[in-house]
């Protein structure tokens, strides 16, 4: 809906990873630094981390898209808590081999008979393995003993392993496995001031022309919301431009922004007048102001019951001190 009002040409904040909107923040500047390391090295494993929505499914398919299709075979493989025999037989899928009803033996076979295959047509394998976290250490233990596979001194396959941060901490109890990382980062969320650049970025790919615009206030009320997590970023704008769009707004300013963390978050913080604000419309308020109603709220309730706690308490001791005259 937003696309057409603003006369925009795709939809910039969309929530599905796509390497077109790749945007090079130091932190993942630095995470393309060690892919791009990785790939030259051909071979162990690359480790990338970061919370949920970071970037990290973004970041290597920018990496993919960059690399010469014709030198390079990749497959990508989300995983699903899967043990070693699926976790094989995905691998061989995202390659393009039939399974049937082969065992494992079978399907190591074929793997690796298609990755010798690449290796002498001159193209490298490489292997994307999301959601790292969730494997079992069997499935795990099966990609180890997949990057040991050599043909002529190189290793067949190189795998990239991208997961939450709680896998840094598995990685430290896997020695084995460990051994073969030769790169490893975890991406931070953006600082505060790569805000701006990064909305203004996705919005002049798909033809913004400076409608709407935003007052510089908004960024930061943004970033706090987001604290510079991409996707949380792209959800809230998606939800700016939609009430923008439905209230045809020119400007996003702070109050625009808190209506639609309000939106986002069902909050419902107290409503104040907004300079876009048209008669008998309400605009709420700063998302600060909501965040700290909400506090006073909570730490008025705890006084409460602390207050009944001590009445309590006072009663039991004046209870037994009346027991103990009357002893």
């Amino acid at each position: 809906m937003y696309n057409s009002f603003y006369g925009l040409s795709d939809r910039p904040f969309q929530l599905t990873p796509d390497p077109r909107f790749y945007f090079d923040s130091a932190t993942h500047r630095k995470a393309m630094a060690y892919l791009g390391y990785g790939l030259a090295q051909g071979e162990g494993f690359i480790v990338i981390t970061g919370e949920i929505g970071a970037g990290k499914t973004t970041l290597t398919g920018q990496l993919m898209a960059s690399v010469d299709a014709g030198r390079l075979t990749a497959t990508r493989v989300t995983s699903t808590q899967v043990e070693s025999d699926d976790m094989l037989r995905l691998i061989a899928q995202g390659f393009g081999i039939v399974t049937d009803s082969a065992d494992k033996a079978l399907i190591l076979q074929r793997i690796e008979s298609f990755l010798i295959d690449q290796s002498r047509m001159g193209r490298r394998s490489l292997l994307v393995v999301d959601e790292a976290q969730n494997l079992p250490v069997s499935a795990l233990e099966e990609l180890r003993l997949l990057s040991n596979l050599q043909a002529r001194d190189h290793a067949l396959l190189q795998i990239f392993l991208l997961g939450q941060p709680e896998f840094r901490e598995r990685l430290q109890g896997l020695e084995q496995l460990r051994q073969r990382v030769i790169a490893t980062h975890h991406l931070e969320p953006m600082h505060a001031e790569e805000v701006e650049p990064y909305i203004v970025h996705r919005l002049t790919l798909v033809g913004w022309a400076g409608n709407p615009r935003f007052t510089p206030e908004a960024f930061p009320a943004i970033y706090d919301f987001s604290g510079g997590i991409p996707r949380q970023i792209n959800a809230l704008l998606s939800r700016i431009l939609l009430l923008g769009a439905i209230g045809k707004l020119s400007v996003i300013d702070t109050a625009v922004v808190s209506r639609a963390i309000a939106d986002l978050t069902q909050d419902v913080p107290e409503p104040v007048a907004g300079p876009q604000a048209g008669a008998g419309e309400a605009v709420v308020g700063p998302v600060a102001a909501a965040r700290i109603a909400a506090l006073e709220a909570r730490i008025a309730a705890q006084e409460q019951a602390l207050k009944r706690v001590l009445a309590l308490l006072v009663d039991w001791v004046e209870a037994a001190e009346r027991r103990g005259e009357g002893a």
